[in-house]
């Protein structure tokens, strides 16, 4: 069974994307493989000027350290760290001499400094993505993928991570690919692509792929 098929998307430097469509259309999938997540079977999935198919797994690590950020629908922070350790890990294995610093720069930013030292249980969910961000951000990334965001938050704290989320983006000119449910939210991104059991599809909605003419 494919979960994609006959996908031809081009997403170019600086851009914000929304992939939209059903459960089980293969969007979280399709970020996965944008990211050098998960593997394709077939076809080619480029990014920064790297074929990640021929990509070792020790290449396809580093590559997603140095110029990737990643946030998950879950927080996926490691729970015997410290909000600030948890920002500043992934900075000490890219051998960051500033990587304590940078990691209570981007809690700042994300209004978490005074919950630094605080462990992911004792932050709330809003908190916790908060932290999750900030990681994503530190590295400073050239791509920012985003896979249902603000999936398990109430709708005061998904609106304030999504303004976080777009904040970041702009403060990094980053490249932002978006999974969402959300119209409203897909609808802030310069292009919206629309996923049908695993294929990109036309839509009547504004900015969409049927609108812009790419795919």
């Amino acid at each position: 069974m494919r979960i994609l098929d006959a996908i031809t998307l081009d997403v170019h430097r600086g851009q914000t994307v929304g992939l939209v469509g059903p459960s089980g259309s293969g969007k979280s999938s399709l970020l996965m493989l944008m990211g050098g997540l998960e593997r394709a079977t077939g076809g080619r999935v480029c990014a920064l000027g790297h074929d990640l198919g021929q990509m070792s797994e020790d290449a396809l690590a580093r590559l997603r350290r140095d110029h990737f950020g990643v946030v998950f629908q879950s927080f996926h922070l490691i729970p015997t760290m410290t909000a600030l350790e948890n920002v500043a890990t992934p900075l000490e294995l890219a051998g960051a001499p500033d990587a304590r610093t940078r990691a209570a720069e981007e809690l700042r930013a994300v209004g978490l400094a005074a919950r630094a030292h605080h462990y992911p249980a004792e932050l709330s969910g809003g908190e916790q993505q908060r932290v999750a961000l900030a990681r994503a951000s530190a590295p400073r990334p050239e791509i920012l993928l985003a896979d249902e965001p603000t999936g398990n938050l109430d709708s005061v704290n998904g609106a304030a991570i999504i303004e976080m989320l777009f904040g970041l983006r702009e403060r990094h000119a980053a490249t932002l690919v978006l999974v969402t449910h959300a119209p409203e939210l897909a609808s802030r991104c310069d292009r919206v692509v629309h996923l049908h059991d695993g294929r990109i599809v036309p839509s009547s909605g504004a900015r969409t792929e049927a609108d812009t003419g790419a795919a």
